[in-house]
């Protein structure tokens, strides 16, 4: 995982020093298998009780359901951001060339 973190451009520099725990993979992937098809492919279904029977199912805590869950979301809104702010360099770029013209 850390060669292929190393790959990311400006990430490389910070994950020199940086021990990345296979226990924490194995977690993440146990609590996603503790999740129904349906949670997985839409996570706002996860309410307070589905959120105790996946950590139940996974053996870890509801802490760590928790946490993988804003971590899921906070991923989600970077990516958006970053696709959006993507989206308008390409329309500054392609209105610079003269094709956002009407």
């Amino acid at each position: 995982m850390k060669e292929l973190m190393s790959m990311i451009p400006g990430v490389g520099k910070a994950m020199k020093d940086v021990e990345i725990s296979d226990d924490v993979f194995k977690q993440t992937e146990a609590i996603i298998g503790s999740m129904t098809p349906a949670e997985r492919s839409n996570p706002a279904l996860i309410n307070a009780s589905r959120r105790e029977r996946i950590a139940r199912g996974s053996g870890t805590s509801l802490p760590d359901v928790n946490r993988l869950m804003k971590q899921f979301e906070l991923s989600r809104k970077t990516m958006r951001s970053a696709v959006s702010m993507g989206s308008m360099k390409n329309m500054a770029q392609a209105a610079m060339r003269g094709r956002g013209r009407r």
